[in-house]
């Protein structure tokens, strides 16, 4: 891995900064490209047939007195089954990310606690575990249910003896009005028929 404006060794480079050692006037700028060891072991730890490329770039900034914002860019390209087939599936992930770290930040207490609206925020912490950033930002970016091309989920149809097959089209949730519907138009005409 490799961390800009720190040492360049990447074997060496820091995953963790602490905050206190951050300068308070200007960007620390990181940039993380883990090792093949390093991606094959946070592909196991995501569920992941492949991680072959992985990479975090960003900085973290002071606001004010205490409080630090962090933007990153991360860029991974990662190998999932098939939700269907379990073929591998080859994705490109590309996505931003924002943290606001607060000095005043007061953590939520309770047994119901309501999710705020700006989930970016959360308190200073004393060091900063980039990997551990990396890792929840990739695992909250992964596809939930990736596809190979061409795979589609069939139609299972059950039904018992002398009974119709339930069908998608059956179930719609205004079919059986639908029916009602019919078989009552025709009832009544019938029985409005003076002949």
């Amino acid at each position: 891995m490799q961390m800009a404006d720190s040492n360049p060794d990447p074997d060496t480079a820091p995953t963790r900064l602490r905050i206190g050692d951050l300068p308070s006037r200007k960007a620390t700028r990181f940039t993380l490209e883990p090792d093949s060891e390093t991606r094959a072991e946070l592909a196991k730890t995501l569920n992941l047939l492949a991680l072959r490329k992985l990479k975090l770039t960003g900085e973290i900034v002071p606001k004010g007195r205490g409080d630090w914002f962090l933007t990153a860019k991360l860029g991974a390209t990662v190998v999932q089954p098939c939700s269907i087939t379990l073929e591998p599936v080859t994705t490109r992930i590309d996505t931003g990310l924002t943290r606001q770290y607060l000095a005043d930040w007061v953590e939520p207490e309770g047994d119901e606690v309501e999710a705020p609206e700006d989930d970016s925020q959360e308190a200073v912490p004393e060091v900063l575990d980039l990997m551990a950033l990396l890792t929840e930002e990739l695992g909250l970016a992964l596809p939930l249910y990736p596809r190979a091309p061409g795979a589609e989920l069939g139609q299972a149809v059950f039904a018992g003896p002398g009974t119709a097959p339930m069908t998608d089209e059956a179930a719609r949730p205004f079919a059986a009005l639908e029916g009602l519907r019919n078989r009552l138009t025709g009832d009544t005409d019938s029985e409005d028929d003076p002949d």
